[in-house]
C-alpha cells in the first residue's frame, strides 16, 4: 500500500514500512526502512552540525541528507548513486501512484499483478537531465522492487558512468554486511564483515552474475541471527557485471548502492533517450530466516514465471557423468528403460549429440543432430523415451561457437572479439549477442531444435566467460541481448521446463529465474560439499530454483565415496535428479533408487513450496542442518549432515523450527508435541562415517492442535 500526507511517502508491505520524505529545499530523502509503523507524518530530523558551510541557492549541504538517489558535486562528495558527463543535481519535480507494475525496456523483472507503484519524477534543470524512481510494492509480499531511468533533456548527450539501480541510506553505521562468494565448485560461501568507515565494493565483472560474487548482499545488525536482529536484502534482477556499494561515511552513516557494475560500463544518451537501470529487490526480516522466507515467496511467486514455476518438477536422469560425449542410441535408451523402471521420469540428453561433437573442440552452433550417434534422430529417440515412459529434454550451449564449426566457418567475424582477435576457453568462443543477426539465428536455430520433437525439458549452458570486452559497455549490450534471446525461445515454448546453468552455478540470480524457474547450482555434486553450497544459496533463493543430482561414486571433484543414501538425502532439498550410469548399479543401490524417487514424490511438493528453515550452519557447527515446513504446518522434511564423524560422541539434540507449537507431529513411529521439538529439541544420532546424515519426515496428527 502506498499513501502520500504531507511531504511523505508511505510504502507498505508484508512486514516492512518504507518511507520517503520531500525537505522543504526539494530533496528526496530516505526516512525509513525496517519494521512495520504507522503512516502518520513527524517532525524532520535535526540536521545537526554541518561539516561544511554551503551557500548556494537552497543553502542546504546535501553531504548531511541521506538522499534517495545521490548525486556527487554539489555540496555531496559521498558515494553516488549516478555519475554522468554532465553531473546532476536532483530535486523533486512530481510524483505519480499507479496500480500494477510497468514493465523495465529490455529487461526481466518482477510480474505486475498485486502490486502498486510509486513514481517519483526528479530533475535537474539547469543541465536538462531527469530522474524517474520507480518503487513498487505489494500488499501480499515482503519485497520492495525497486529501479531508476534516467532521461537526457537537452541537446548535447549525456554519457552515463555509473547508474545504479537503487540507492539506501542508514543512518547509523552499527552493521554487518554478508556477501556471498566463491568460485567454480565453492559458489556462493557466506562471508560476513563488520563495517567501518570506508568503501566496500562487492560485485563481479567477469561478463555474469558469476561464481565469485552473487548479486545478493545483506545489511544486518551486529548480532542479527537466523530468528532476531534486523536483516536488509538487496538482490539484483540482472545477469551481467553487477557490484553492491556499502560507504560509511565520516560521520558514521552508512549508503548502501546496488546496480551494474561502474568498471566497463558506459552509456550515451542522445536527446529524449532513456537509460533503464535493471529492477533491485529490497527485503527486510527480523532475523535471516524471516529475510529468506520473505525472498523465496516473492522469487517464486513474483519472478518465476509460466507453468512450471507452479508445478512439482519430474525427477530426471541426464547422461553425462554416464557416458560424456561417448554414446550412441542403443546406450541412451539402455539408461532410459532402466530408469524408468526405478521411478525415474525425465531422461535429459546432454552436450554431445550435435553437429561432429565427439569431444569439446568442435561442433558449438552447429545445433543438428549427429546422426552417426542417433540414426532416428531427436524426434525419433524422444518418441523411443516417451514410449518408455518417460519425458525427454535435450542439452544445449546457445551463446557459443566452436572455431571448427559450420557456423564458424561461414560467420568469423560472429564470435566477441577484441582488436586482437579472439581468446579461446574450453576451445570455445563467445558468440556476439549484441548484433540482431546473431540474436535471430540463434533464436531460429534453438527453435527449429525443440520443434522438431517432443522436447519437454531444456538445459541451457554457458560454460565460459566472456574474456574479451570490445568495448565499454560491451556486458551491459550481450546481456540485454541474452535477454532477449532468452525471451523468444522460452516464450515460443511456454511448457517446456526450462533449467539455467552456466559452469555449475556460474549464473545464478533473480534475472535468469525470469525466463527459467531453476538453475543447475554447481557442478560440484560431492553431497558434503554441496550441503555448503546449498546452505549459503539458501540465504537469497528458494530450494525450487536449486537443482541438484545424486552421481557417481567417488565423486569425480573430491574422490569422496559418500553411500546411495546420503547423495540422494542432500539431493532431496531441490530439484532432485541423477546422473550417473545406473546400469552399473548393484541392485542394493538400485533399490535405493527406487526408495529414493519414491519418496521424491512424496516430498517434493514440500520441498519446493514449503517455508525453508536453516538449523544448523556447517561452516561454524560442523554440521548442516535444515528444513521445509508446509505452509499449513501439517508435514515437515528434516536433513542433517555431520561434516566429520567424531568417535564417541553424544547423540546431538536438534531443535526443529516453524511448527504449531500446539500440534503433535509423529517421527519416525512416536509422536512428539511442536513446542518440545522447537525448545528441548530431537535426539539425532549419527551412522559412522565422515559426512553421514539423518532425514526425518514430520507429519501432524489429526485433531491434535489446540
Amino acid at each position: 500500500m502506498i499513501t502520500k500526507r504531507e511531504n511523505m511517502f508511505f510504502l507498505s508491505g508484508k512486514g516492512f514500512s518504507y518511507i520517503i520524505r520531500i525537505s522543504p529545499e526539494g530533496y528526496i530523502l530516505h526516512d525509513y526502512f525496517g519494521a512495520p509503523v504507522s503512516p502518520l507524518p513527524y517532525g524532520e530530523d535535526s540536521r545537526g552540525w554541518y561539516c561544511f558551510q554551503a551557500e548556494g541557492s537552497d543553502g542546504a549541504c546535501v553531504d548531511e541528507l541521506r538522499t534517495e538517489y545521490p548525486c556527487y558535486g554539489h555540496t555531496d562528495l559521498g558515494s553516488p548513486a549516478v555519475m554522468a558527463s554532465r553531473q546532476p543535481v536532483l530535486k523533486y519535480k512530481s510524483h505519480e501512484i499507479v496500480p500494477g507494475k510497468p514493465a523495465l525496456k529490455g529487461l526481466p523483472s518482477a510480474l505486475p499483478d498485486g502490486a502498486e507503484t510509486l513514481v517519483i519524477t526528479a530533475a535537474d534543470e539547469v543541465i536538462g537531465v531527469e530522474v524517474r524512481l520507480f518503487y513498487s510494492v505489494y500488499q501480499d509480499q515482503g519485497v520492495l522492487c525497486r529501479h531508476a531511468e534516467i532521461t537526457n533533456l537537452a541537446d548535447a548527450p549525456l554519457t552515463l558512468d555509473r547508474a545504479y539501480s537503487a540507492s539506501l541510506a542508514f543512518p547509523g553505521a552499527d552493521y554487518e554486511e554478508m556477501h556471498f562468494a566463491g568460485s567454480w565448485g565453492r559458489e556462493r560461501r557466506p562471508v560476513s564483515n563488520s563495517l567501518v568507515q570506508g568503501v566496500y565494493r562487492i560485485g563481479n565483472a567477469r561478463g555474469g552474475s558469476g561464481h565469485q560474487m552473487n548479486p545478493f548482499v545483506i545489511l544486518k545488525e551486529k548480532g542479527a541471527g537466523e530468528e532476531h536482529g534486523g536483516c536488509f536484502g538487496f538482490m539484483l534482477v540482472y545477469s551481467g557485471d553487477h557490484m553492491t556499494e556499502i560507504e560509511v561515511d565520516q560521520r558514521g552513516r552508512t549508503r548502501v548502492h546496488q546496480g551494474i557494475n561502474p568498471f566497463g560500463f558506459e552509456k550515451t544518451l542522445v536527446k529524449g533517450e532513456t537509460f533503464t537501470a535493471p529492477e533491485c529487490l529490497l527485503a527486510y526480516g527480523d532475523g535471516l530466516g524471516a529475510l529468506s522466507r520473505s525472498l523465496h515467496d516473492f522469487i517464486r511467486e513474483r519472478i518465476c514465471r509460466g507453468p512450471w514455476s507452479r508445478r512439482e518438477r519430474p525427477i530426471l536422469i541426464n547422461n553425462w557423468e554416464a557416458t560424456y560425449m561417448d554414446f550412441n542410441e542403443e546406450k541412451l535408451l539402455s539408461i532410459a528403460s532402466l530408469a524408468a523402471e526405478l521411478g525415474i521420469e525425465l531422461f535429459v540428453l546432454d552436450d554431445g549429440w550435435f553437429g561432429k561433437r565427439d569431444n569439446d573442440r568442435s561442433s558449438l552452433g552447429d545445433w543438428v543432430v549427429n546422426r552417426s550417434k542417433i540414426p532416428s534422430g531427436i524426434s525419433g529417440l524422444a518418441e523411443k523415451v516417451n514410449a518408455l515412459g518417460l519425458k525427454f529434454g535435450l542439452w544445449f550451449e546457445p551463446e557459443m561457437v566452436s572455431p571448427d564449426s559450420d557456423l564458424y566457418r561461414a560467420h568469423p567475424d560472429w564470435a566477441v572479439r577484441a582488436e586482437r582477435g579472439p581468446a579461446l576457453v574450453r576451445s570455445q568462443l563467445v558468440l556476439d549477442l549484441t548484433r540482431p543477426e546473431v540474436r535471430e539465428y540463434v533464436i531460429n536455430a534453438v527453435n527449429s531444435a525443440l520443434d522438431s520433437a517432443n522436447i519437454e525439458y531444456v538445459k541451457w549452458d554457458m560454460n565460459r566467460y566472456i574474456t574479451d570486452m570490445p568495448r565499454k559497455g560491451f556486458n551491459y549490450e550481450y546481456t540485454l541481448g541474452l535477454y532477449e534471446v532468452m525471451d523468444a525461445i522460452t516464450s515460443s515454448h511456454p511448457n517446456v521446463l526450462f533449467e539455467g546453468c552456466s559452469g555449475g552455478g556460474g549464473r545464478f540470480d533473480a534475472g535468469i529465474l525470469c525466463y527459467m524457474p531453476q538453475i543447475w547450482t554447481s557442478d560440484d555434486t560431492d553431497p558434503l560439499e554441496r550441503l555448503y553450497i546449498q546452505y549459503g544459496t539458501s540465504f537469497g533463493y528458494p530450494p525450487s530454483t536449486m537443482g541438484s543430482h545424486v552421481t557417481e561414486s567417488p565423486n569425480q571433484h573430491t574422490g569422496r565415496r559418500p553411500s546411495m543414501e546420503t547423495r540422494g538425502a542432500v539431493s532431496m532439498s531441490c530439484n532432485f535428479g541423477y546422473e550417473l550410469d545406473i546400469t552399473k548399479l548393484d541392485e542394493a543401490d538400485r533399490e535405493a533408487v527406487k526408495r529414493q524417487t519414491a519418496l521424491c514424490r512424496e516430498l517434493r511438493g514440500l520441498v519446493a513450496f514449503g517455508d525453508f528453515y536453516r538449523l544448523l550452519d556447517p561452516f561454524s557447527d560442523g554440521v548442516g542442518g535444515w528444513m521445509s515446513v508446509s505452509k499449513d504446518k501439517s508435514r515437515a522434511f528434516v536433513f542433517v549432515m555431520r561434516a566429520l564423524f567424531r568417535p564417541n560422541s553424544a547423540p546431538m539434540r536438534l531443535r526443529l523450527k516453524g511448527l504449531d507449537p500446539a500440534a503433535r507431529y509423529s517421527v519416525g513411529g512416536e509422536s512428539f508435541m511442536g513446542d518440545m521439538l522447537m525448545n528441548r529439541g530431537i535426539a539425532v544420532s549419527f551412522p559412522f562415517g565422515d559426512g553421514a546424515s539423518v532425514s526425518m519426515i514430520l507429519e501432524k496428527i489429526e485433531g491434535s492442535a489446540e
